[in-house]
């Protein structure tokens, strides 16, 4: 039933939620697995000194949590392919969706954001209103 499924992370508790869940259907369907995670966009820091580190430090954090997403899944011998993007969150899982032609988004109700009591967070709602394919939100 499904054979191109984007799994969105940033390392969260509702994140490694929704990633058990995109292994299970993943292997259940042999389902190609792509796996996401965005970090803020650096433009706004250009022209201040301390761009580099700044920069540095966004990328190796994203580095981090990509790699862990992506050792849980080919650690017991699946394949997936990672994404790692610039920019707004919601926007980053559905260009992915879109270019990948995914057939399910997976992703965690909410993530890292200060706004812990929402029932959902905003990046999650922003991909349930926007996605062309159904989404999956771990709770």
């Amino acid at each position: 039933m499904f054979e191109r499924i984007v799994f969105a992370t940033d390392g969260s508790e509702h994140a490694r939620k929704a990633q058990a869940i995109a292994k299970e259907l993943a292997q259940i369907h042999k389902a190609k697995l792509f796996v996401v995670h965005a970090y803020p966009s650096l433009s706004d820091f250009l022209g201040f000194k301390e761009y580099s580190s700044i920069a540095t430090h966004r990328i190796v954090n994203a580095h981090k949590v990509l790699d862990a997403a992506m050792e849980a899944f080919t650690s017991d011998g699946m394949e997936a392919e990672a994404e790692l993007l610039e920019g707004p969150t919601a926007e980053a899982i559905l260009r992915v969706a879109e270019t990948r032609n995914a057939d399910l988004i997976i992703l965690g109700a909410r993530g890292l954001g200060t706004l812990s009591g929402l029932v959902l967070g905003s990046v999650s709602q922003k991909v349930l209103q926007h996605a062309t394919c159904p989404v999956l939100v771990a709770h």
